[in-house]
């Protein structure tokens, strides 16, 4: 058997020479190998990308509470006086600006119900009418990136209110005693009337008397006498009219 004559290459080109190393390597292993470095390669790009989001992460994360910043000093009384807040205002809508360039935005979380992945209660409120476990209040704004959560929530939500305490019922015996007075209390106007006595009953200034006005003697300066005895004891001008006549008997006879 004879070798067939191999034809001229059209254009007159000749083939390639092969060299024999190339005909001696192995094309499985070598495929192997370039495997392994792609996807070495791969996972230290994966690890970069990984390292650079994280670092990134950290960035916004400093600059959102950069805005917590800005906000609270937009809140100072004595900035806003010397005509700050304007300018504090301003450089905050700038920062939020660029903040939602990067992807980051504020949660609007009032009125929904407290999900623990996105925020982090940290009070309660009795709110009657509202489920409880609803957001009514943010402390503290969170933040996405993107579909990540920069940063989660301080918020408060709803409780049920307590019912008021229900109150004791009232006995009839009770409402008897209540109404009933006190052994003090039926005593004490008799012993009011009892002491108010001897103000009532005590000498009373009349002006002067007939037999002041008669004498002017040492009567007029007689001590006052008890009501009962004065009632009993005749008259000043009665006495003297009995004695008169008296003395006008003795005459006589």
């Amino acid at each position: 058997m004879t070798d067939t004559p191999t034809a001229p290459a059209p254009d007159g080109h000749r083939p390639l020479d092969v060299p024999q190393r190339a005909l001696e390597v192995d094309l499985d292993q070598a495929f192997s190998q370039l495997l392994y470095r792609a996807s070495l390669l791969q996972r230290l790009r994966a690890e970069e990308a990984q390292t650079a989001r994280a670092t990134q992460r950290d960035l916004l994360g400093i600059l959102v509470e950069v805005d917590d910043a800005l906000a609270a000093l937009g809140l100072d009384r004595e900035l806003v006086l010397l005509g700050r807040g304007a300018g504090i205002e301003a450089t905050r809508r700038r920062l939020l600006g660029r903040l939602a360039k990067a992807g980051v935005r504020p949660m609007r979380l009032e009125g929904l119900a407290a999900d623990p992945a996105l925020t982090e209660i940290v009070g309660t409120e009795p709110r009657p009418g509202v489920a409880p476990e609803t957001v009514v209040r943010t402390v503290v704004t969170g933040f996405f990136w993107e579909e990540e959560v920069l940063r989660r929530a301080q918020v408060v939500v709803a409780t049920v209110p307590e019912p008021a305490p229900a109150g004791e019922p009232v006995l009839a015996e009770d409402v008897e005693r209540a109404l009933k007075p006190a052994p003090e209390q039926a005593a004490a106007p008799g012993r009011e009337t009892a002491a108010a006595g001897p103000e009532d009953t005590g000498p009373t200034d009349t002006g002067p008397t007939e037999a002041e006005g008669e004498d002017g003697g040492p009567e007029a300066a007689a001590a006052p006498v008890n009501p009962a005895a004065r009632a009993t004891a005749a008259p000043p001008r009665a006495r003297r009219k009995g004695t008169a006549a008296g003395s006008r008997r003795k005459r006589k006879k």
